[in-house]
Parts: C-alpha cells; sequence; structure tokens
C-alpha cells in the first residue's frame, strides 16, 4: 500500500477524490472517503479499535470488539463519525498514525502464538471467530480495500 502510497506525487496525494468516485461502487464509503487522508485515518482508527479490544480483553476487561452503540448493523455510522473526527486531521497525521498503530497492531500479532490467533475457542472473548480472522480483517483485508480506493483515485486523476 505504501508503495503505491509513494508513486503519487504529493500534490496528486492531497488531491481530493474526483467526484466519479463516489460513484464507483454501492458501499457507503465511496461517497463518505473524500481524499486519501480518510483513507489512511479509516485504517489507523480499525487499528485502534483491534487494540483496544485486544488490550481490555487480555487484562481481563469483557469488551466487545466495537463500541457501544454500534453493532455489526450499525457499524457504518461508527465510520462515519471516524471520518468526522479526523476532518482537521492533516494527510502527514494521517501517516504518522498510521505507521504507528500498524507497527503496534504487528507487534500485538507477534506476542500471540499461531494456535492462539487461528485456533477456534483458544480466546473465549473471541467467541466462535479467532483472533487472526480479527487480525486479517483489520490489516489485510482493510489494505486490500485501501488500495483499491487509491487505484481509482489514481485512474481518475487525469479524467
Amino acid at each position: 500500500m505504501w508503495k503505491l502510497i509513494d508513486s503519487m506525487s504529493e500534490e496528486e496525494q492531497a488531491t481530493p477524490f474526483s467526484e466519479r468516485m463516489a460513484v464507483s461502487g454501492k458501499e457507503t464509503h465511496w461517497k463518505r472517503d473524500k481524499n486519501l487522508r480518510d483513507v489512511l485515518v479509516h485504517l489507523y482508527e480499525w487499528h485502534r479499535l483491534l487494540l483496544d479490544w485486544v488490550r481490555a480483553n487480555s487484562n481481563g476487561e469483557s469488551r466487545p470488539f466495537l463500541p457501544a452503540p454500534y453493532n455489526w448493523r450499525t457499524y457504518p455510522a461508527m465510520n462515519v463519525a471516524f471520518w468526522e473526527k479526523h476532518q482537521g486531521t492533516s494527510l502527514e497525521e494521517a501517516k504518522e498514525k498510521l505507521k504507528g498503530s500498524h507497527s503496534a497492531v504487528m507487534a500485538m500479532i507477534e506476542s500471540y502464538a499461531d494456535d492462539e490467533l487461528f485456533a477456534k475457542g483458544a480466546l473465549v472473548w473471541t467467541g466462535t471467530s479467532t483472533l487472526g480472522s480479527y487480525c486479517v480483517s483489520v490489516t489485510a483485508s482493510h489494505y486490500d480495500w485501501a488500495m483499491k480506493k487509491i487505484k481509482v483515485h489514481i485512474k481518475t486523476l487525469d479524467v
């Protein structure tokens, strides 16, 4: 993802997404995210969700992955709240926050054995899923999502 971002000039990175991006897909994120910063802070906030959830539950504080009042049906509203929270965040700040949270997530993942990450029931607080599946969702799957958006941005820069 960083190679893709670094392949863009500073001006391209700072350029708002084109209006065409808002209609690139049916999902709400196509209209929500207006620039690269919005994508990066989204990733950062999901890293924070994972880190806070793991930290709390590892310390004996039973906490669901999504904070109240959100659940898996209403999490798009949480994503909008993340977007609103970061409207004053600069692109450079977003990059720094994301790089820091990525490092923290990788360190957290490395602190668990493979069976703790991927064996169902290994960690009671992950419910019917595994910690590894949450980690994949918040990292690799989210990074794939971000790269798709960035590629559409690059394609629509010259149009």
